[in-house]
């Protein structure tokens, strides 16, 4: 299939998980499995991330066991556009029919300070692109601001990590803030599964789903609006 569509995936430039001294970056199956359906779709895939230049994975979501992980780290094309990934600057956002802001706990820190990536998602938005974000991916959301002024995601049905995951996983003191709670507090109309069960949500051209396990659901509702 060859659809001359075209995805930008935005990641973090992040690699230090707060102060714990633990490494951390995007997570790989919020990018393989995302990326695996974009590709069989016929779409030609780009990457961003705050920084610009290689993007850093977090070393614990690396199971090449995952075909999805496997066919990303050993293509030579994606791997090199993933060594040398676009600043938000350098992206022309007209050229995207679909923004995608992979997770990882990276993103914490810099998608949400980071406004440009906010813009980006709402001039794609506006101009008739899809706009998708898994787990913590819609942490850029937070800064998306509609010409009108009111927040991209205010009144949509969105998706993202939850509170009680967060607490799950033991990351409440660590993060800078909850992002379940920032979503709400925007006027999302935030929805949620049971811990670590997958959750994609749909509202018109808005994707987004809860944890790593609704990676593939959300690129499949991109898929099914984009085809």
């Amino acid at each position: 299939m060859n659809t001359n569509q075209r995805a930008l995936v935005i990641v973090t430039s992040n690699d230090r998980f707060g102060t714990t001294g633990k490494s951390t970056g995007y997570y790989l199956p919020e990018v393989s499995h995302p990326v695996a359906r974009f590709v069989a779709a016929g779409f030609t895939v780009d990457f961003a991330s705050p920084k610009g230049g290689k993007a850093p994975v977090d070393p614990s979501s690396v199971d090449r066991s995952d075909p999805d992980n496997a066919a990303l780290l050993d293509d030579p094309v994606l791997s090199a556009k993933l060594a040398a990934t676009l600043t938000p600057d350098e992206v022309r956002i007209e050229d995207y029919d679909v923004v995608f802001f992979a997770g990882g706990m990276g993103t914490m820190w810099d998608f949400a300070e980071d406004e440009r990536l906010g813009r980006l998602a709402a001039s794609a938005y506006e101009r008739g692109a899809i706009v998708a974000a898994v787990c913590h991916g819609p942490a850029a959301l937070l800064s998306a601001k509609l010409s009108s002024g009111r927040p991209l995601v205010e009144g949509k049905d969105v998706a993202g990590f939850s509170n009680a995951e967060e607490t799950a996983a033991g990351h409440d003191d660590v993060i800078p803030y909850h992002l379940e709670t920032r979503l709400t507090e925007l006027g999302a109309k935030y929805t949620k599964a049971p811990l670590w069960k997958a959750h994609v949500v749909v509202s018109d051209r808005l994707v987004t789903g809860q944890n790593p396990a609704s990676a593939k659901g959300v690129a499949d509702a991109v898929m099914n609006i984009a085809l």
